[in-house]
């Protein structure tokens, strides 16, 4: 059993994609580990050639996924675009373990990222004993994709600052990074790519560029279409997070996942499921990862001190950190909820009374 808390997609999923690398005898593009079919049936779900069973890694539209897989076969780079939630970071991983076996090239984006964490750095050492050198070079994730042909991963790429946003344009159009310090420059190889996220509902973003926008393809990832929808994803990530914390899993926990998605997408969405009642929105997103990590929430407070009962009093505690991001106009929110839509339903009547209690 590993130690480690997390394991990066190629190594937790080294079986499957191990199958689908062995049965996988289609064209592939240079540098791909796998063809596009079989990058989609990972991504999707599926069977390999041998019969492995292949889960799937997002539930949603196959064709954003063939979108997103085709335009990484092009020499265009990947922008998946959409509110906190949507799984960007979580495709933006798999994908480039399924393409290149390798999804660990990241930058984190931030406003402190400056440009020398994009293109490259310096052992300062080394450069004041003996001036620039490739010895003194501190190469970044990208100038390693570059190197390596490999996919980098840019996540939340509009957290950072323009300027420094600009510093991919020649990357990405030129596919070289220009090393003046060296006269030198490093040139791509065939199966580099980049695959950047972004969502546009946070606070503080800097706006791309329309040069560097020219230079992506733009796939939007919606939440979930339906309630039925996102309750087989929250509930297969939830199923997934508790084995890897080895949290028990109560029988009833289906019924709970659909009792708190439905006040989530009701608060969400302003109004309720049958849209008779009109309501007022928090300024949390609601999105399907603050709900899993909800219902992570409330299933190791029963298994460390409820006897292993998943109940809304147990849940209620991490609904309310999840709705209230503002303590005034969140709380007011979900106290006019309470009391114009759960009060009225018998079915939520212990998540009335649970949530009063955690306000």
């Amino acid at each position: 059993m590993t130690t480690l808390l997390r394991l990066p997609a190629e190594q937790g999923y080294a079986t499957e994609l191990q199958a689908l690398v062995r049965g996988d005898d289609a064209q592939r593009p240079q540098g791909w580990k796998m063809s596009p079919r079989a990058v989609l049936t990972y991504l999707l779900g599926g069977t390999a050639g041998d019969g492995t069973p292949i889960s799937p890694k997002y539930v949603g539209s196959r064709r954003l996924m063939e979108t997103a897989v085709a335009t990484l076969a092009t020499d265009r780079a990947l922008l998946l675009l959409g509110v906190p939630g949507t799984a960007k970071s979580w495709v933006s991983e798999h994908l480039a373990a399924a393409i290149t076996g390798d999804s660990t090239l990241l930058v984190q984006c931030t406003a402190g990222t400056d440009e020398n964490q994009i293109r490259y750095g310096w052992n300062y050492a080394e450069l004041l004993a003996k001036g620039p050198s490739e010895t003194a070079l501190v190469p970044t994730p990208v100038y390693r994709s570059m190197q390596e042909g490999k996919l980098c991963r840019l996540e939340e790429l509009t957290r950072m600052g323009s300027d420094v946003q600009d510093a991919l344009i020649t990357v990405l159009s030129e596919k070289m990074m220009p090393i003046p310090e060296l006269n030198s420059a490093v040139y791509a190889k065939r199966g580099f790519n980049v695959i950047a996220t972004a969502n546009n509902r946070d606070k503080g973003v800097n706006e791309l560029s329309s040069a560097l926008k020219r230079r992506f393809n733009v796939v939007v990832l919606p939440l979930p279409s339906d309630i039925e929808e996102e309750v087989r994803i929250v509930s297969k990530r939830v199923g997934e997070m508790a084995g890897g914390l080895d949290l028990p899993v109560p029988k009833n926990v289906g019924e709970e996942i659909a009792r708190v998605l439905t006040i989530f997408r009701e608060l969400r969405s302003g109004s309720t499921a049958d849209g008779k009642v009109t309501l007022k929105t928090p300024t949390s997103s609601l999105s399907t990862a603050e709900a899993i990590a909800t219902l992570i929430g409330g299933l190791s407070q029963a298994a460390w001190f409820d006897d292993g009962r998943l109940s809304a009093a147990g849940v209620a505690p991490s609904m309310v950190g999840a709705i209230i991001k503002d303590p005034v106009q969140d709380k007011a929110v979900l106290e006019e909820y309470l009391e114009t839509v759960l009060k009225k339903r018998p079915e939520f009547a212990d998540y009335y009374t649970a949530l009063n209690d955690a306000l």
